[in-house]
């Protein structure tokens, strides 16, 4: 059975602390603009799955309880970055498999200021779920004291620029182009036009790596409405109706830690495998992809992932960004909505909202940031610890 997205909505992504709400707010927002863009009410939904990953157990229940009591089946799911997509991939598969014919996808996150610790308790990294990541890495290019996240990503940016002599100005790219689409996203936190020279003099995080090329914490909500087909023909909602053609999430194997690369470490191999299976089960490629949103945590990640989804050879990446191939008048257009270096990065919600914006980009409704023409979207959204999902949107 086949599944669509017939209704999405999401809050701005707003800088922690400085909006008086709570995540339940913010549920009650998304999920409301998104049953009203479906046309259906919360009555209609059957389950729902709620991603998030700072608030305690059962917090999706306090959060959508503001939609609706119910009594639906309401999941909590956590996959560190991943969180969002994980949520959505388990409506899909609910609605694939015939158990249901409507499911709401939640996310949302209300963090604190400051840069993402590295998930460890209390310091102590040896219990961090992230320890054989971060040993991947402190093996290779030690520890210093800078935010953790930083420092993982700033060695796989440090590894491609020796490796295949990318520079940090093709890098500092990846930021501008991001920061200039964000302008037109009245859903970004930051809505600042940044040139690549005025990235490079910003404050350095984790050499190469600037402040403008790091994704913020961020506080914010996203939903989806998932349903079959034979819902959207009982209630009339083909012109709504964007088809998930293909869904396939990863996770680390050997390859990610044998060669103690961080370019690896940091999921290069499992959104690599996740497009291939993606590629294969819907029967296209990237080269029928027109408008795509991805996992730009850091400026590096970006690059990475143009060559785990095919866009370009391994190496070619800081090329590809450089000539304007993944802009506006380019091959794709990438990140549309700012991406997570300019539109926010809010964990649980970070892969719904990428699937807000491709709904809307499929459906002509993007506004100034229209990508011209667009059918077919995909969305990739990863996580360390490890997850990476990959889905191929088309317009039904």
């Amino acid at each position: 059975m086949k599944a669509y997205v017939v209704g999405v909505g999401m809050t701005k992504f707003e800088k922690p602390e400085t909006r008086e709400w709570q995540y339940w707010d913010m549920v009650k927002e998304a999920g409301t603009n998104a049953l009203e863009d479906a046309g259906i009410s919360y009555a209609d939904v059957e389950q729902v799955p709620v991603g998030y990953c700072f608030q305690a157990s059962t917090a999706g229940q306090r959060a959508a309880y503001e939609l609706g009591l119910t009594g639906v089946p309401v999941y909590n799911v956590n996959n560190n970055c991943a969180t969002g997509s994980t949520a959505l991939m388990l409506a899909r598969q609910f609605v694939e498999g015939g158990i249901s014919d409507c499911v709401l996808a939640l996310g949302f996150e209300k963090m604190k200021r400051g840069s993402l610790g590295g998930g460890a308790d209390g310091g102590d990294f040896a219990t961090s779920p992230v320890a054989r990541h971060y040993g991947v890495m402190a093996a290779r290019h030690g520890f210093e004291m800078t935010p953790p996240t930083a420092q993982i990503f700033g060695g796989a940016a440090r590894e491609h620029m020796e490796r295949y002599g990318t520079t940090e100005a093709q890098l500092a790219a990846v930021g501008a182009k991001n920061h200039r689409h964000s302008a037109n996203s009245p859903y970004a936190q930051f809505q600042d036009v940044w040139t690549v020279d005025e990235i490079l003099a910003s404050k350095t995080i984790h050499r190469p790596l600037t402040r403008l090329q790091c994704s913020p914490t961020s506080d914010g909500a996203a939903s989806a409405v998932v349903v079959s087909e034979r819902f959207v023909e009982r209630h009339g909602l083909g012109e709504r109706a964007v088809e998930i053609v293909a869904q396939a999430m990863t996770t680390d194997t050997e390859e990610s830690f044998a060669s103690g690369s961080c370019i690896d470490v940091v999921g290069q191999p499992m959104s690599r495998a996740a497009a291939r299976q993606v590629y294969e089960k819907a029967g296209l490629g990237i080269e029928d992809v027109d408008v795509v949103e991805l996992h730009d945590c850091f400026s590096v990640n970006e690059l990475l992932t143009y060559e785990a989804l095919g866009m370009c050879e391994p190496g070619e990446s800081g090329k590809l960004v450089e000539s304007g191939a993944t802009t506006y008048g380019g091959r794709w257009v990438v990140n549309p909505s700012g991406g997570l270096i300019s539109k926010g990065h809010p964990l649980g919600a970070t892969g719904i909202a990428q699937v807000a914006e491709l709904v809307w980009q499929l459906r002509d409704e993007a506004g100034a940031r229209q990508v011209a023409r667009a059918r077919v979207g995909l969305a990739h959204n990863i996580g360390l610890g490890g997850a990476a999902v990959v889905t191929l949107f088309r317009r039904a």
